[in-house]
């Protein structure tokens, strides 16, 4: 595994883990979005993957954002080029993605779980996009959080710079599941663990399926999802041992292909 100064990975038993490693704050900076860049065009080649965990380390924060002196003009255009590769990397990751907040997101920080299929955060985290009171505006926070939020709710957050609480995210169905901060991460490893069960290629299938259909008319989604059923599910090994397995009363053995 490449070795890293800012952020670690592993990839065990289909999980692939991507861990923020600049606590307390866990602040994004230039060189460690480009660690993590690197890392992720890595992980996406694993075929063993079935699952990718962002998370971080400590207990106090996930991520504050980014650093704000990579704001300055003269920083500004590669870091909004390398955040905006980061974020793109996990939105076009090939298989599912789980971001475990373990404490405050913030600014870039919440757009990165924000990038993720799911989110779980730990009690009392805050959430919020306070880039506003520095006279600039979130890029990913504004297409996602509309998305993702009620429309006013989501204004409320990108115009007022305010925070919610991981209670209040769930409440609004952002995050999944909010769990108590003792025993976090072992909490958030519960939660990936059933995901580590299926097969590798229905789960690719079914992100792309979903990502494909995002934002389309129901007749055209649904083409382009029957395409990927049919011509590229139903053609793997894995959709032909589903059936089989479940018909002859057996568990399945996945190939993941």
């Amino acid at each position: 595994m490449t070795a890293y100064q800012f952020i670690t990975t592993s990839v065990a038993d289909g999980l692939a883990t991507l861990t923020i490693n600049r606590a307390p704050l866990n602040v994004l900076d230039i060189p460690t979005m480009e660690e993590m860049d690197r890392a992720l065009a890595g992980l996406a080649g694993d075929a063993s993957v079935r699952l990718l965990l962002v998370t971080a380390a400590g207990e106090k924060a996930f991520s504050a954002g980014v650093e704000v002196a990579d704001h300055t003009p003269d920083k500004v255009d590669r870091m909004i080029e390398i955040f905006h590769s980061v974020i793109r990397r996990i939105e076009d990751f090939p298989v599912p993605s789980l971001a475990a907040v373990n404490g405050a997101a913030l600014g870039g920080g919440l757009e990165v779980a924000l990038a993720c299929d799911m989110i779980v955060a730990a009690a009392g985290a805050k959430l919020g996009q306070p880039e506003i009171k520095l006279a600039v505006f979130p890029p990913v926070a504004a297409v996602l959080l509309p998305r993702l939020l009620p429309p006013v709710r989501a204004n409320e957050l990108l115009y007022g710079g305010g925070v919610m609480t991981a209670e209040e995210a769930l409440q609004y169905g952002l995050v999944n599941r909010v769990f108590p901060r003792e025993g976090f991460q072992a909490a958030a490893l519960g939660f990936a663990a059933p995901f580590l069960e299926l097969s590798r290629a229905a789960l690719a299938s079914t992100r792309k399926a979903v990502r494909l259909a995002a934002g389309k008319p129901f007749g055209a989604a649904l083409s382009d999802v029957e395409a990927v059923y049919l011509k590229e599910l139903m053609a793997t090994a894995d959709a032909k041992e589903g059936l089989e397995a479940f018909l002859a009363k057996r568990p399945a053995v996945w190939q993941h292909r």
